[in-house]
């Protein structure tokens, strides 16, 4: 079992808390680790979640999210560049481990297209990043997202891009909800050692009740958590690992409860 104090809290598990109520909630069950989304730093304002998480102990896994480049205009690519630029600003803010990008989808521009232009605002914003001690974590999706949220699919595509930089630079984040399913996993997470950013862990429903906001608690699905977790360790992580779920009923429930859950499926699953 995974020990406890590498624990995360994603924000969106609890998403009707605040920063500071999601803060306030890790410091009160003892949860070390923080993951922190962009719609609720700026609700809070960033000088505010600074404050939050210092004056709370807590350590920032990543922030989330930037990416979402592929636009059918080149106005648009390149507001969406700029919108990745403050996202980098708001992660060395919060001295976050890293930002993570989900690089959006084809809808509008065609697949080809989108890849191009995923592979172009990459490249635009790691340099920025860099100057800045950013790291840019590339997140692969599970295919059935490639449309709407994003053209990177398998962790062997995100090694590919993450190929061309520096393994300080652009690393992977390997979440068990959009990985857990490939036949090559094993050797895919063996070879992204060096690069892995972070670990995310939820669980599979059967059946899947909604394909954005269907995920479960650890133990609740079919993905081995724990299985994927060794084998992440394996490759040399030892970092957070965040808890991240995207569910309806669980964000309606009492977000105290929701995390003691999360304690007790960690603990036991992970």
């Amino acid at each position: 079992m995974a020990d406890k104090s590498r624990l995360s809290l994603n924000q969106i598990t609890t998403a009707n808390w605040s920063v500071a109520e999601a803060v306030e909630g890790c410091a009160r069950h003892g949860v070390l680790s923080i993951a922190l989304w962009r719609h609720k730093i700026k609700e809070a304002g960033l000088a505010s979640c600074v404050r939050s998480v210092r004056d709370a102990g807590l350590h920032v896994s990543s922030v989330c999210r930037g990416g979402m480049f592929p636009a059918p205009t080149e106005p648009e690519r390149k507001d969406n560049i700029e919108d990745n630029f403050r996202a980098v600003d708001e992660a060395a803010a919060l001295s976050a481990d890293s930002l993570v990008l989900v690089v959006g989808g084809c809808a509008g521009v065609g697949l080809g297209e989108a890849r191009k232009m995923v592979t172009d605002g990459i490249g635009a914003v790691v340099p920025y990043a860099r100057e800045r001690g950013v790291r840019i974590a590339l997140e692969p999706l599970h295919p059935m997202y490639a449309a709407e949220r994003s053209v990177l699919v398998t962790v062997g595509q995100a090694l590919e891009l993450a190929a061309a930089y520096n393994p300080n630079d652009v690393g992977v984040i390997l979440d068990t909800f959009h990985i857990w399913w490939d036949p090559e996993i094993e050797e895919l997470i063996s070879k992204s050692a060096g690069r892995i950013y972070g670990f995310h862990v939820s669980d599979w429903l059967v059946p899947l009740p909604d394909i954005l906001l269907g995920r479960g608690l650890m133990g609740d699905g079919v993905i081995n958590n724990m299985k994927l977790r060794l084998l992440v360790d394996q490759a040399g992580y030892t970092g957070p690992i965040e808890v991240e779920i995207f569910n309806r009923a669980i964000w309606d429930s009492n977000p105290d409860d929701v995390l003691k859950q999360v304690i007790e499926r960690f603990e036991k699953f992970v």
